[in-house]
């Protein structure tokens, strides 16, 4: 753009009844972005795109000895800690193992049931996972082991179709096979680098997913905690509490007051676990604690109560057989273990990279997202073949291996080998454990996923989040879990369109004494500039948007010269757009422009642009819209100097 650079001019000199002054301002010329290839921008996009954290960066300038063994650190984590592995580290690892164990193993055989599975696949998916976590993963107080809302998930989606009373056969079937797709489908995220897609879920809406997912799991648990032999397999609300008070003649009084009390205790450990975070071995300790006194309870009064407290009964000892064999890969189900797999694998991998990232974050770590997904699913796919279901990182056993003090992924070999252990030969001793302490167990643990702090502050901060919590949430509590979770996507998606199609669209005004230009409904010294329009877009034009964005710009104009009419002001010159957060512009967006261009000129009204990013400039000369439109005198590099030098031009017109 051709600009005489000598042409210094002040705002005092610009308008006439111009009452505030700005200092001297240069005009800059406004340049275009160096010249590439499309291939170059291809390949740079891809890479921001995939490869955010440039994951080749330690293999620059490296010998082939040296890219080899970073390449074997970088597919196995285990190589990189494993050489400074001290005794001291291995000391802090044991006593989170093995304090991890103690809640693991009964919560195991709690989630398998909430499942519908048998008891042992919970053990079984408390062995193998964690140890190829420990190999694969890369962080260091992940502890892996079956979670509540993929066990929910899938026992609400599977026996919806195959009810494990009819077909129990068919049914583990489908459940070791929706954790082989699980498995495939979050490693495939990992290898493809598509994390992204994990992000659809946004927390607002997990919020009330999660919370929903608790009430309904809590409430499914009433039939061991009032010793209900005849209960709806349903998860909505009020099919459950209908089925509670239709069989009010099952209650068990036995049971209700063993339940109640182990819930109390359970809960009460976790109370004060809570307010004394020095003491989480409290509740670490509490659930095998529960089960161990539950079941010398029931063994010492097994007469008197053997026809009111049903127990768990005999568990299969030995080590986890395969189960490669028993994949479903045709037949009928197939659709069924595959959008099963899929969903419990996003549910799964967002709490696993979720809480990775929490407790990482808290000793200033950094846990790698692509391979956090890429472990999880190798561990479901192997987990899948070894008589696992669905895994991942859970919370409550994360939160107990961060404050027992785990230095690294040998916490879950620990455990993993306690686990061991127990499937060898502690089984015979789960005969008598009642089945409702395993109901209180997961009341206790399922309760923490209620965020009402987290949902009020979303009241408080952002009403559309709220929205889509509270619609997550009613949405499993009365539909269903898939619908819920269906409903909980389309919204988070339904915003990211609504930003997206309905950007913001501001007027903005001068601080004065400054070349400063900001919101003036947000900042009250800011003033307009007489016979300018300033408007800021606050988004990229593309052509979801760009009708809209004419739309808004013409009622921008509409609205001025209405409130010129009333105040009797200079009537509009000129109309400037702030381009800085329009980072993007499609093929309709430049159209867009051109005919606001033209619109404009027909009420002698001038548009010009400012702050205009490369990617924008380089598709304005590219069109021809540039020169044929906006010329050297369209287009500055700031709005101060937009305003100075239209100013000077409107001064020295005749």
């Amino acid at each position: 753009m051709g600009v005489d650079p000598n042409r210094v001019v002040g705002q005092e000199a610009s308008i006439i009844n111009q009452t505030e002054s700005l200092p001297p301002l240069e005009i800059h010329r406004v340049c275009l972005p160096p010249n590439t290839t499309a291939f170059q921008k291809l390949k740079h996009r891809l890479s921001e795109i995939f490869f955010p954290d440039d994951p080749l960066y330690r293999f620059k300038n490296q010998t082939l000895l040296r890219k080899f063994i970073l390449g074997l650190q970088y597919l196995f984590p285990i190589f990189q800690w494993g050489p400074t592995y001290s005794f001291s580290l291995l000391k802090s690892d044991v006593i989170s193992g093995l304090t991890i164990a103690s809640l693991a193993i009964p919560q195991g055989i709690s989630y398998a049931k909430l499942a519908n599975l048998p008891p042992i696949i919970g053990l079984y998916s408390s062995f193998v996972p964690p140890l190829i976590y420990a190999i694969l993963g890369s962080s260091r107080h992940l502890a892996v082991g079956p979670v509540s809302i993929a066990s929910l998930v899938m026992g609400f989606m599977l026996e919806e179709a195959v009810p494990h009373a009819k077909d129990p056969v068919l049914h583990l079937q489908l459940a070791f096979s929706a954790t082989f797709f699980a498995g495939l489908f979050q490693a495939s995220l990992g290898l493809l680098r598509l994390g992204f897609i994990i992000d659809f879920l946004s927390k607002a809406t997990l919020i009330g997913f999660m919370a929903a997912a608790a009430i309904i799991v809590s409430l499914q648990q009433l039939k061991g905690l009032l010793g209900i032999v005849h209960f709806t397999n349903k998860m909505q609300i009020i099919p459950v509490m209908s089925s509670v008070f239709h069989h009010t003649k099952e209650f068990s009084w036995q049971t209700i007051v063993m339940g109640l009390s182990f819930l109390v205790f359970l809960l009460l450990t976790r109370h004060i676990s809570m307010r004394k975070p020095k003491l989480f071995w409290v509740a670490a300790a509490a659930p095998l604690t529960s089960v161990i006194l539950s079941t010398l309870l029931v063994f010492f009064l097994r007469e008197h109560v053997v026809n009111h407290i049903s127990t768990i009964g005999n568990l299969i000892q030995g080590l986890n057989p395969p189960s490669a064999n028993m994949l479903y890969f045709h037949g009928p189900h197939l659709a069924l273990a595959i959008k099963t797999g899929i969903i419990t694998g996003i549910l799964s991998l967002t709490e696993g990279i979720a809480v990775g990232r929490t407790f990482a974050s808290l000793r200033n770590c950094q846990v790698d997202g692509n391979k956090e997904m890429m472990a999880i699913g190798m561990m479901n796919m192997a987990g899948s073949c070894s008589s696992c279901y669905v895994t991942t990182g859970s919370f409550s056993r994360s939160a107990v291996n961060y404050n027992a003090g785990a230095q690294s992924a040998v916490s879950n070999i620990v455990m993993a080998a306690t686990v061991l252990l127990t499937l060898l030969f502690l089984m015979p001793l789960f005969k008598y454990t009642p089945n409702v302490v395993l109901a209180a167990i997961i009341i206790t643990a399922v309760i923490g996923l209620i965020d009402y702090h987290n949902a009020l502050k979303l009241w408080k901060v952002d009403k559309l989040d709220f929205l889509a919590c509270l619609c997550a949430f009613f949405g499993v509590l009365f539909i269903s879990v898939q619908i819920g979770l269906a409903i909980a996507i389309g919204i988070s998606i339904f915003k990211i369109l609504l930003h997206v199609t309905r950007p913001n669209t501001v007027v903005l005004g001068n601080i004065p004494g400054t070349q400063i230009y900001q919101n003036l409904s947000r900042y009250g010294e800011a003033k307009r500039i007489p016979s300018f329009l300033i408007l800021g877009i606050e988004s990229p034009i593309y052509f979801v948007n760009s009708n809209y964005l004419q739309e808004r710009i013409l009622r921008c104009v509409r609205e001025e010269e209405e409130r010129i009419q009333v105040k009797k002001e200079n009537s509009i010159k000129c109309i400037i757009l702030d381009m800085a957060a329009v980072t993007a512009i499609d093929t309709s967006g430049l159209e867009t422009i051109n005919e606001l261009k033209k619109t404009l000129e027909k009420r002698s009204i001038q548009l010009v642009l400012a702050n205009p990013a490369a990617e924008v400039m380089e598709k304005l000369h590219r069109s021809n819209i540039l020169e044929s439109s906006f010329g050297k005198d369209g287009i500055y590099l700031t709005i101060g100097e937009a305003v100075a030098a239209i100013s000077f031009s409107l001064n020295s017109q005749p």
